[in-house]
């Protein structure tokens, strides 16, 4: 009788972490697939026709699209991740929704709102000058040398 007990409890131990790292492994693949098919596109528009271009961007679109729904499953069964205390902004500024191109203070993107691990969350890294930075409950990437917004993922956290 103790042996059937103990192995339901391994089972359910050992499944919630395999289910997990599955989804992880599908979103490698899914990135991968994105990269395959952003070099198809590039190489369809240098050497194919604009049939082949066409057909490469479509399946560019199909790939980002099973990569989006990816990172959201994962961001679904990994809620704690994405729970963070409450926001605070700078003193004397309010929170207003922002699109790619507004100009942000200083003040918004100084280290206390760096998000400074992105792979935490599977927020691509960023290159050069940009920063992922914590905005309300948004995440926005900002190039730290102009202020200015370069992506937003609006109700990022819970």
């Amino acid at each position: 009788m103790r042996k059937p007990i103990i192995l339901a409890l391994l089972a359910a131990v050992a499944l919630p972490s395999m289910a997990s790292a599955q989804s992880l492994r599908e979103a490698r693949e899914s990135q991968r697939d994105v990269r395959e098919a952003q070099r198809d596109v590039r190489e369809a528009q240098r050497y194919g026709d604009r049939r082949d271009v066409r057909e490469a961007r479509e399946d560019l679109r199909d790939a980002r699209r099973e990569a989006r729904g990816d990172w959201r499953d994962y961001r679904q069964s990994h809620r704690d991740v994405f729970r963070r205390p409450a926001y605070v902004g700078p003193r004397g500024y309010a929170y207003r929704p922002v699109t790619p191109g507004y100009r942000f203070a200083p003040a918004y993107y100084s280290s206390r709102y760096v998000i400074a691990d992105p792979a935490r969350y599977r927020l691509p890294r960023p290159s050069g000058y940009n920063r992922w930075v914590r905005y309300g409950n948004d995440v926005v990437l900002v190039n730290a040398r102009t202020g200015r917004v370069v992506e937003v993922h609006n109700r990022f956290f819970w």
